[in-house]
């Protein structure tokens, strides 16, 4: 089991450092260059109250903050630190350029302040799954016996993670393709790209960028790089990538898997990588049952996970009870009640149209709960590959007449109920409208291929909707 590389200690005392934004990193980021004795500037693009009232936390700590001016570069910067929401083309970003002044994201400062005998990080990307498969990766590490945490964009700041008091063998991180842009240095032990689709293009620009910030996750791996076979893209990135002498690529599939790759064989999660005579052997990893629930896309996403856990060598009964032990997240593909003999499942995390293609493979017949804020996304390709599996469809929010459009021309004979309404209590009549045009053996699925800030807070809210208006329904016997 490898030890991830440190870097060089940095002498921030007296160093001018701005932090581009406050929020749950920026804030954090400020304290701890604060503490280390660099002249901190926090700009901030708003100026309303729950700023303000951060600003003035973070000035009675000596910390200077500048409110509704984020695009000037304050005097003398000599690096700035970066929120990962905030986009390259910010007039803060090109001034820093013009001056030679370097930025970095809080993934790339954590990955600085990395002490000696840090943790190495097995990282995770892609545009969809990275939080499960994370999880996933943290089960099977801690049923290896590993001190280690879920980190990243999980939730859990790398920050927090590198410089607090608990010490760990391995961080399981994922990292987003926002903190990808701005991570030059992070050199992983082990990393993998999930799968690739088209997200997040209005940031980075186009398909290409918002790749190749991806890909960097593939920079300096020192044992493997782990692609998704059925994906050329994440291939593709890991032929392009500067890794350590030695590093090998090792790819999943749910098929039959080759040398150098993890795959399902009659039920069976199998390994031919890591183990001897790849060629002609293979190691059982855990059965297709041991993973909650058992869609494609999540034993994809398990197989992942186990191939990041191998790479840093952790014995194949420990990715199976890792497996067993894990349950994923609320709503993400999660059953929530069978009423009259349908199933309803909630899966209001696919929020764009590659995460509700998965969603949409794992069941068969489906009457399918979509809509909200199509960010920018069309629904043709997603509408014809999961047309033979539709029984019917209920669509709410704001642009849900682009998904009716594409079920006109690709699946004109699936009935569309159309609700014309964007208020919350839309989810209590999509849900009595596709319980009307299920029958038995079919799942109603909420899988929305779209934001959910049109109607909903995020998508937890819509999820609990969903999982509220059918328990109404179970309660009131009308399925």
């Amino acid at each position: 089991m490898g030890i991830g590389k440190v870097t060089e200690q940095l002498d921030w005392n007296g160093k001018k450092v701005t932090v581009a934004g406050l929020g749950v990193s920026g804030i954090p980021a400020a304290r701890v260059l604060h503490a280390r004795g660099a002249l901190v500037t926090v700009v901030n693009d708003g100026d309303d109250e729950r700023s303000r009232a951060q600003a003035a936390e973070l000035e009675a700590e000596g910390i200077t903050v500048r409110l509704g001016d984020g695009a000037t570069l304050p005097t003398g910067t000599e690096l700035i630190v970066t929120t990962p929401g905030w986009r390259p083309d910010k007039p803060l970003f090109t001034a820093a350029a013009e001056a030679g002044v370097e930025v970095w994201g809080d993934v790339e400062l954590a990955w600085r302040l990395r002490g000696p005998g840090a943790a190495p990080w097995l990282a995770v990307t892609g545009t969809n799954g990275k939080t499960t498969t994370v999880r996933m990766l943290a089960s099977i590490l801690e049923a290896a016996g590993l001190r280690t945490a879920a980190v990243g964009n999980i939730g859990v700041s790398l920050l927090d993670a590198v410089l607090g008091e608990e010490t760990y063998d391995v961080l399981a991180v994922e990292l987003s393709s926002y903190q990808l842009h701005w991570a030059p240095s992070v050199r992983a032990h082990s990393a993998a790209v999930l799968n690739l689709a088209p997200d997040h293009l209005d940031w980075h620009g186009s398909m290409e960028a918002y790749a190749a910030d991806k890909g960097r996750i593939y920079e300096g791996n020192q044992v493997a790089c782990v692609y998704n076979v059925a994906d050329k893209l994440t291939e593709d990135l890991v032929r392009e990538a500067d890794v350590e002498e030695g590093c090998r690529a090792i790819g999943f599939t749910l098929g039959t898997p080759g040398p150098s790759q993890l795959g399902v064989v009659e039920g069976i999660l199998v390994d031919r990588a890591f183990v001897e005579n790849r060629q002609k052997n293979a190691q059982e990893l855990a059965e297709v049952s041991d993973v909650q629930p058992p869609a494609p896309h999540n034993i994809a996403n398990a197989l992942a996970a186990a191939a990041l856990a191998r790479a840093f060598g952790v014995e194949a009964k420990a990715v199976r009870d890792g497996l067993k032990a894990f349950r994923p997240d609320p709503h993400r593909i999660e059953l929530v009640e069978e009423v009259g003999g349908v199933t309803y499942v909630d899966d209001s995390k696919a929020t764009n149209t590659h995460a509700a293609e998965a969603s949409l493979a794992a069941y068969d017949p489906i009457v399918w709960i979509a809509g909200g804020l199509a960010k920018g996304a069309t629904f043709d390709e997603l509408v014809q590959r999961s047309a033979k599996r539709l029984r019917g469809a209920v669509l709410i929010g704001a642009d849900r007449a682009l998904i009716r459009e594409a079920l006109a021309r690709h699946a004109p004979e699936v009935p569309v109920v159309d609700l014309d309404r964007t208020d919350t209590g839309a989810m209590s009549e999509a849900v009595r409208e596709a319980a009307r045009l299920a029958r038995p053996g079919d799942t109603v699925l909420l899988a929305p291929a779209c934001a959910s800030m049109d109607m909903f807070t995020n998508y937890n809210k819509r999820g609990e909707a969903f999982a509220d208006a059918v328990r109404a329904l179970a309660a009131t016997g009308d399925a």
